[in-house]
C-alpha cells in the first residue's frame, strides 16, 4: 500500500469511523495507559527498590547483599533478552484472529495475568528465600520472565491497537495524546504514592512506619488491581473497526529486519543513539531518586515531589511543545533541553544535600524531558523517508518499533545501576540516613549524577555533529520520494 495514494481514502473512511467512536471509547482506551504506565513504574524501578530494602530483610546481611546482586543481575538480562522477543510477540499479535479482534484479547491475557504475578512477586514469592536460596532464584526467574512477556503483550496490543480503532490520521493523533497523557499520569502518579502506601501498609500490619515486607506486597496489590481494572476498560470499552486494510496481517518487525533498519539508514542509527544515551542518564537517575530522599536528604517522606513535579512540568511541556515548533525548529528545542538538564545535573551534585537546591534540580531536570522525547521520536519518524530514499524500501514497522527498544535496553541498565549504586553506596536493608559517611554520599553521586551528565553531553554532542534531518530536509525528502515513486523510479515494499 503507498501512503500518498491511500491518503484521500484514509479521511474518508476515518470520519466515519470518528462518528462511531465517541468519546466513551477514546476515554476507555486513555485509561488503559493510566495502569499500564503505573505498572511499568512499578516494575521497572520499584520493584529494585523493594528488592535492595525489604525482600531480604530478614536475610544474613552479606548473603542478602548476594542475593540483590543476583537478582538485579538477572533483571538486566531479562530485560536486554525481551527486547529480542518483542517483535516476535509482535508477530503473534498480528496473526491473532478471534471474534474480539486481534489485539483487545491480549489486553485480557496479558494485563490480568502480568498483574497478577506483579502481585506475586512483591510477596518475595511469599518468603520462599527463608526456604532455599536455590528454588527462590530458580522460580523467580521463571516467574520474572513470564511476567515480562505477559506485559509486553499488554503494551505491544495497546499501542498497535490504535489503527485498528481507526484510519484517520487525526483521530489517531488523538487516541496517541490521550495515551500519552494518561501514561505521564500513572507513571508519575506512582512516584507520588509509592511511600504514602508503604509505610502506611507497614504501619497497619507491623505498628511502625518503617519500609515492610507488608508494605511493599500491599503496594504491588494496589497496582496489579489498577492494571487489572484498566486493562479490562480498554478490553470491552473500545472496538476495533473492521475494514479491507485489517483483512491481512502483516508479519514485519523481527529482530533481523530490525537490525537491517538501523544499519541502513544512519540518520536513524544517529538519532537512536543519542536518544539511548539520553534514557539510560534519565532512567538511572530517577530510579535513585528514592535513595536521595531517604539516605542523603533523610526526607522520604518529601520523596512525592519527585513525582508531582513530573506531572505539572508534563502538563506544560506538552501542549507547548507544537507551539514552539511553529516558531523554533525542534533541533533547537533538543538542544535547549539538553542544557536545561546539564544545568539540573550540576544543581544535584552542588545541592543534593538541600531540600530546596533538589527541587530546582527536579524542575531543571524534568522540564526538557517532553522536548527532547518528542524531538526523538519525530526525527525516527522522517528518518522512515530517509531510508525509503536511501534503499528502495519503506521500514514503517521496524523503524517505529526502535524506540521502545531502545527505552527497554535503558530500562535494563537502570535495572542494575540502580541495585549497584544501593550496594555500592551501602543504602541497603536497614540503612538510615544517619547510617551514612561521606564516602557513601560521594560514591552515591558518582553514579547517580556524574555518570548521567557524562551521558547527557555525551548525546548532545551525538545530536549536534552527527543528526542532520530535520524539517527541511525532510521536506526535500519528500519532494524527491513523491518524484521518484511518480516517475517508477522506486517501489514501496510493503505493496
Amino acid at each position: 500500500m503507498k501512503q500518498t495514494t491511500d491518503q484521500s481514502t484514509q479521511g474518508q473512511t476515518g470520519q466515519s469511523e470518528g462518528g462511531r467512536t465517541g468519546i466513551g471509547r477514546r476515554l476507555c482506551y486513555a485509561v488503559g495507559n493510566l495502569g499500564q504506565a503505573a505498572f511499568y513504574n512499578a516494575l521497572s524501578t520499584y520493584f529494585v527498590v523493594y528488592v535492595t530494602s525489604a525482600m531480604f530483610s530478614g536475610v544474613d546481611k552479606a548473603l542478602a547483599a548476594k542475593l540483590i546482586g543476583i537478582i538485579t543481575g538477572l533483571i538486566v538480562v531479562i530485560r536486554i533478552a525481551e527486547i529480542f522477543i518483542d517483535p516476535l510477540l509482535g508477530n503473534l499479535i498480528d496473526n491473532t484472529t478471534t471474534r474480539f479482534g486481534r489485539f483487545r484479547p491480549w489486553q485480557v491475557i496479558g494485563g490480568c495475568t502480568s498483574a497478577l504475578l506483579l502481585m506475586l512477586v512483591y510477596t518475595g514469592l511469599f518468603g520462599l528465600v527463608n526456604v532455599s536460596e536455590t528454588w527462590f532464584v530458580i522460580l523467580f526467574v521463571i516467574v520474572f520472565i513470564v511476567l515480562d512477556v505477559l506485559y509486553s503483550l499488554r503494551d505491544i496490543s495497546y499501542w498497535g491497537m490504535i489503527p485498528a480503532l481507526s484510519e484517520d490520521s487525526h483521530e489517531r493523533s488523538v487516541y496517541t495524546a490521550l495515551g500519552s497523557f494518561t501514561g505521564s499520569i500513572g507513571y508519575n502518579g506512582i512516584t507520588v504514592v509509592v511511600i504514602p502506601i508503604v509505610t502506611y501498609f507497614s504501619y497497619v500490619f507491623t505498628g511502625s512506619r518503617a519500609e515492610s515486607q507488608s508494605g511493599w506486597t500491599s503496594f504491588g496489590i494496589i497496582v496489579g488491581l489498577l492494571g487489572i481494572i484498566t486493562a479490562l476498560t480498554v478490553a470491552f470499552g473500545t472496538k476495533e473497526n473492521e475494514s479491507a486494510l485489517r483483512a491481512k496481517a502483516q508479519k514485519n518487525g523481527n529482530p533481523l529486519q530490525a537490525f537491517a533498519a538501523l544499519a541502513k539508514n544512519d540518520q536513524l542509527l544517529w538519532v537512536a543513539l543519542s536518544y539511548l544515551l539520553y534514557a539510560i542518564a534519565n532512567v538511572a537517575t530517577t530510579g535513585v531518586l528514592l535513595y536521595l530522599f531517604k539516605f542523603v536528604l533523610g526526607q522520604p517522606a518529601a520523596f512525592s515531589i519527585a513525582g508531582i513535579i513530573p506531572i505539572i512540568t508534563g502538563l506544560i511541556a506538552t501542549p507547548l511543545y507544537p507551539v514552539l515548533n511553529r516558531y523554533i525548529p525542534r533541533r533547537y528545542l533538543y538542544i535547549a533541553g539538553m542544557v536545561f538538564m546539564i544545568a539540573g545535573y550540576l544543581t544535584f551534585i552542588v545541592g543534593a544535600q538541600n531540600l530546596t537546591m533538589v527541587i530546582v534540580a527536579l524542575v531543571l531536570f524534568y522540564i526538557p524531558g517532553t522536548f527532547i522525547q518528542m524531538t526523538a521520536i519525530l526525527s525516527l519518524t522522517d528518518s522512515i523517508e530517509y531510508g525509503q530514499l536511501k534503499t528502495g524500501s519503506r521500514n514503517e514497522a521496524v523503524t517505529l518499533s526502535v524506540r521502545p527498544m531502545l527505552d527497554k535496553i535503558a530500562g535494563a541498565f537502570s535495572n542494575g545501576i540502580v541495585g549497584f549504586i544501593a550496594v555500592a553506596a551501602g543504602m541497603v536493608g536497614t540503612a538510615t540516613a544517619d547510617d551514612m559517611t561521606a564516602a557513601n554520599i560521594r560514591t552515591f553521586k558518582m553514579f547517580a549524577f556524574y555518570t548521567p551528565l557524562a551521558l547527557i553531553v555525551a548525546s548532545l554532542l551525538v545530536f549536534v555533529f552527527t543528526v542532520k534531518i530535520d524539517e527541511t530536509m525532510h521536506a526535500k525528502i519528500v519532494e524527491e520520494l513523491e518524484a521518484k515513486l511518480a516517475d517508477g523510479e522506486t517501489e514501496d515494499e510493503e505493496e
